[in-house]
């Protein structure tokens, strides 16, 4: 495990994350301040807890806006398609080493 010491709207966290995932823990963390900084800076609500829970709704609208309305994928996020795909790829290349 690997332990990160980041900054969310000027606020410490000591973060804590699978070794190799590193980037993509850095890469939602600015996200996230990105996000919570506009709208504290935005002015119209106060209190960090509320500003983390208005752009935790937010992000949580973007998640469910990219998964498959429709089909065999429906209602799956990028993250399982990709999961499923990935394995998908084990399968044919244990197939095709066997032959």
């Amino acid at each position: 495990m690997s332990q990160l010491n980041v900054m969310i709207m000027g606020q410490s966290f000591a973060l804590t994350c699978k070794e190799g995932e590193e980037g993509a823990l850095l890469q939602a963390v600015r996200y996230l301040d990105q996000r919570m900084s506009a709208i504290r800076d935005a002015g119209r609500i106060k209190g960090n807890d509320r500003i983390a829970v208005i752009a935790a709704l937010g992000m949580a609208a973007e998640l469910l806006a990219v998964k498959a309305p429709q089909g065999p994928l429906a209602g799956q996020s990028m993250a399982e398609v990709k999961q499923k795909i990935s394995a998908m790829h084990t399968v044919l290349d244990a197939a095709l080493a066997s032959k």
